[in-house]
């Protein structure tokens, strides 16, 4: 199970809606590319209030993740694409729920 987390919330400047979605979907492959990551969500939760919610079984593979390309893409992007600068929460995970592997 993995036991650490970190919640991004994201407020798209008026009309960069689009390009904030467009900028989540195209991290993708950058996050497909960190092994320490072991889920990676990129969620709309309003029509400009977006999150990035991902999910580490280790200290390194969070910290790996925060040192890592899309961590810094964000922030290199963030004053044009967002409202306020991107707050990272760094939470525990205190249980979950998957789908069993194998079959």
């Amino acid at each position: 199970m993995s036991k650490l987390a970190l919640y991004v919330p994201l407020e798209a400047k008026p009309g960069k809606e689009m390009e904030v979605a467009e900028f989540l979907r195209s991290a993708l492959p950058l996050v497909q590319a960190e092994a320490g990551t072991v889920s990676w969500y990129a969620i709309q939760e309003g029509p400009s209030s977006f999150a990035i919610f991902d999910t580490f079984n280790d200290e390194a593979g969070r910290a790996a993740h925060l040192n890592g390309k899309v961590a810094a893409a964000l922030m290199a992007r963030a004053a044009d694409l967002f409202a306020k600068s991107p707050a990272i929460h760094k939470i525990d995970i205190l249980t979950d729920k998957l789908p069993k592997s194998g079959g």
